[in-house]
Parts: structure tokens; C-alpha cells; sequence
């Protein structure tokens, strides 16, 4: 599957950003994208970007095209089948956290459209709920666009570090070089992806037969997140970051 994947990518520019457009469509796509693991799908790319397999613009452009296509599918959706998504069995299971979307739009419109874009559960929530809300387009149209420039590079970010890693060539001072960087990569992405658990789970009342973890996983987000950054002010000062600014220097 791995292989195929990646003679996918690499056979021509335009499978590969087809592929790029479709993951950030999908993602983007009212219900469809709360059963995808965009993160996930993001950092694979953004590898094969930091590796050479992938041009950076052409995704990132590739990235706002689905994205946008996404959020405005997703609010004619909503706009059009409000009575229909309010039926849904799925819908009807997270009433609470739908009902809590409707109130910070209606209360704070434009940060919860461009804040939602980031966070795994809202990402292709907001736009539909904008939509059955009607909210106006001039409201909608502003933050969706902010938001789809913006998402591609950052969750292209941890697989771009990795992609250059594993391509710096290796020598003694080189490993310990790309195993901090591959850590920090690792961190940074382990932080995002538990900022969008916490999302998901700060909406349960019950939290009874949760586990540590579940119930501090806001606090561990954080944790991961300020360890990685820490991590990688401190390896500016490594020599072998000149190697690596180079390197990215070529993609961006």
C-alpha cells in the first residue's frame, strides 16, 4: 500500500496534487471529514514535500483549492438539508457540541469559523452548521478564506521537518542532529493531535470511567506542544542546522 502510494505521488505533478486536493476536500467536507484522521494524512504529505517528492506551492495552493471547495460544499449542505442533518441519528448523538457551535456563531462568528479550521472534530463541522444558521456569506466567506491559506503549511509543517531529515546526510554529529529534530517533529504533531482530542472530549459530561490522560489531556497538549517548540529554539544553535536551512531553503 506504502508503494503504491508513493508511485502515486511521484508518477506526475498532477496525480500528486490531485491527491493533495482531494485529502483537504475530504477533510473539509461536512460529516465526511470527522471519520478521517486529516492529521495524519496532512503529515504524510508534508513528508513527501520535506523529501523532494512533492512541491511545496503547487500543494499548498493544491490544499486552499480543496479546502475552500470543503467549507462551501459543507455550507450549502447545511443551507439547503438543515431539516434532513437534524434527523441524522449521528447528529442527534452530538446535539450538545452542535448546539454549542450554533452559539459561538451566532456569537463570535469570525474567530470560531478561522479557530474550527484547526481542530480535527470542527474542521468540517462549522461550515455546515454555518450554513443551517444562514449565516450570511459575507460573514462565512472571509475566515473560511483565512483559514484554508493557513492550514495546508501548518499541518504540512511536522512531515516537511521530517521529509528534510531523513534526506540530511548521516555522519556522527548528522544522527544525534536528525533524531532531535525527528523527536521534536514528533512532539509537535503528538500536541496538535491531542489539542483536537481535547475538543472532542471537553464536550462529555461524564467523565467518570476516563482514564488520566483523557481527563488532563488539554494539560498534555500543551506539555508536547511547549517541549517541542523549547526543542526547537535550541536547535537553531546546532551546527548542522545550516545544513538543514539549506535544504529547506530549496523546497520554500
Amino acid at each position: 500500500m506504502e508503494y503504491w502510494f508513493t508511485s502515486l505521488i511521484t508518477h506526475s505533478l498532477i496525480y500528486s496534487l490531485f491527491i493533495v486536493g482531494m485529502v483537504a476536500f475530504l477533510e473539509s467536507l461536512a460529516l465526511i471529514g470527522l471519520l478521517l484522521p486529516g492529521i495524519v494524512f496532512m503529515t504524510t504529505l508534508g513528508t513527501f514535500i520535506g523529501n523532494g517528492k512533492l512541491l511545496f506551492y503547487p500543494s499548498w495552493l493544491a490544499g486552499i483549492v480543496g479546502c475552500l471547495l470543503g467549507d462551501w460544499l459543507s455550507y450549502y449542505i447545511g443551507l439547503y438539508f438543515k431539516h434532513w442533518l437534524h434527523n441524522l441519528s449521528f447528529l442527534k448523538k452530538h446535539h450538545k457540541i452542535l448546539e454549542k457551535t450554533k452559539i459561538f456563531l451566532n456569537k463570535h462568528s469570525m474567530l470560531t469559523i478561522l479557530i474550527g479550521r484547526f481542530i480535527g472534530p470542527t474542521r468540517p463541522l462549522i461550515p455546515m452548521v454555518a450554513g443551517m444558521l444562514k449565516l450570511p456569506l459575507k460573514k462565512f466567506i472571509l475566515p473560511s478564506l483565512i483559514g484554508c491559506i493557513l492550514w495546508p503549511p501548518i499541518y504540512f509543517f511536522p512531515g516537511i521537518i521530517a521529509g528534510i531529515t531523513i534526506n540530511i546526510p548521516t555522519d556522527s554529529n548528522n544522527n544525534y542532529f536528525k533524531w532531535f529534530l525527528l523527536v521534536i517533529a514528533i512532539l509537535i504533531w503528538i500536541g496538535i493531535w491531542l489539542i483536537s482530542k481535547w475538543w472532542k472530549i471537553k464536550h462529555i459530561k461524564n467523565r467518570d470511567n476516563m482514564n488520566i490522560a483523557q481527563k488532563h489531556i488539554g494539560l498534555l497538549s500543551i506539555i508536547f506542544l511547549l517541549f517541542g517548540f523549547i526543542g526547537l529554539i535550541l536547535i537553531q544553535f546546532h551546527p548542522t542546522m545550516l545544513i538543514f536551512r539549506k535544504v529547506l531553503s530549496t523546497i520554500l
